[in-house]
C-alpha cells in the first residue's frame, strides 16, 4: 500500500515508519515539507497515495498561546491543504488530533460526540484541522489521542526521568486527569486502522486513566528512584496556556470496531524497557 506520513520524523511519525515499514511510504516533514506553503499539498499528489497520515503538526501547547497565528496556519490551513491532496488522489486521510479540543469540564470519559470547546489556542487550532480535515476529504479518520510519549522526541516521561536524577523531589500537577498513551501503541493501532474503513471522529489512548502526579510517581516507581513525588495544582504551577483538568477519552467505539488498547501501565513499562536498553 502507498502511504504518505506528515511530521514523519517527529515523536509518532517515527514509530509509524517502524509500524508500516512493510508498506511504500513517502515520508515528510520540515524543512523540505512546510504546511504553511500554499503548494505544499503538490508532492502528496505527486506520491499518488492510498492512505495520507497526517501526523505534522504545530504541538507546542504553551507557544501557541503566544502565536495563535502559527499554530492555526500549520494545524488548521496546512491540515486543510493535506485534506485536499488527498481527496484529489482519492486517498483515505488520517488525521492526529488531540484530547485538547475539549474543555475539561467533563465528569466522565468523553465520546466522539460530545461538544467541543477547547480553552487553548492550540485545542483551536487543532479542533479547527478536524473541522477541514472532515470537510475536505471525504473518507477521512479523525483519531484523538492523549498525553502522547514515545523513544523519539521530548516528553513527560523523558523530562520526570531527568528531573528525578537531578533534584531531591519532584513536584507535579495533580489535578489533571487523562490518558497516557505511548506512540508505539498508539502507531500500532493506527497501523490497524489503515485498512478498516471507519470514518469521522474516533477516540485512541492506552486504556485508563491517572493524573500527571499518579503519571510521574509510578514513571519514579519503575525505575527504581528513590525520589519523592509531591502533588500540587494548575494554580501552583501558573503556564501560558490553560490545560483540561479532565481530558479522559472514551474507548466506547474503538471497541465498537474490535479494536482494544493496553493499560497506559503496561505501556509505560514497555518505554522504560526499551529506553533502558536505548541507554545501556
Amino acid at each position: 500500500m502507498r502511504i504518505v506520513i506528515t511530521g514523519a520524523q517527529g515523536q509518532l511519525g517515527t514509530d509509524l515508519q517502524q509500524t508500516l515499514c512493510g508498506h511504500q511510504l513517502t515520508l515528510l516533514d520540515l524543512p523540505t515539507f512546510d504546511l504553511t506553503q500554499a503548494d505544499c499539498g503538490r508532492v502528496i499528489v505527486e506520491a499518488v497515495p492510498e492512505v495520507v497520515i497526517h501526523a505534522g503538526a504545530y504541538t507546542d501547547v504553551d507557544g501557541a498561546e503566544g502565536n495563535p497565528a502559527l499554530a492555526m496556519a500549520v494545524n488548521a490551513e496546512g491540515t486543510e491543504r493535506v485534506a485536499r491532496a488527498a481527496a484529489h488522489v482519492g486517498a483515505r486521510l488520517i488525521y492526529i488530533s488531540t484530547d485538547y479540543v475539549f474543555d475539561g469540564r467533563g465528569m466522565r470519559p468523553y465520546v466522539e460526540t460530545d461538544s467541543t470547546h477547547p480553552v487553548s489556542a492550540y485545542g483551536a487550532s487543532k479542533l479547527a484541522g478536524e473541522q477541514r480535515a472532515l470537510a475536505c476529504c471525504q473518507n477521512t479518520l479523525v483519531v484523538r489521542t492523549a498525553w502522547l510519549y514515545g523513544l523519539h522526541g521530548r516528553n513527560f516521561v523523558k523530562t520526570s526521568l531527568k528531573r528525578a536524577t537531578e533534584r531531591p523531589k519532584l513536584t507535579v500537577v495533580a489535578d489533571q486527569r487523562g490518558c497516557p498513551t505511548f506512540a508505539e501503541d498508539l502507531a500500532g493501532m493506527i497501523g490497524q486502522l489503515v485498512a478498516h474503513p471507519a470514518q469521522g471522529l474516533l477516540h485512541v489512548t492506552n486504556a485508563g486513566d491517572c493524573t500527571w502526579h499518579e503519571f510521574a510517581a509510578e514513571i519514579v516507581r519503575l525505575s527504581n528512584l528513590r525520589v519523592p513525588v509531591e502533588p500540587i495544582t494548575t494554580a501552583d504551577m501558573p503556564r501560558p496556556a490553560k490545560r483540561p483538568a479532565y481530558s479522559v477519552l472514551s474507548a466506547d467505539r474503538l471497541h465498537h470496531l474490535g479494536f482494544t488498547m493496553p493499560p497506559w501501565q503496561d505501556g509505560l513499562e514497555r518505554f522504560l524497557s526499551a529506553q533502558s536498553k536505548l541507554a545501556s
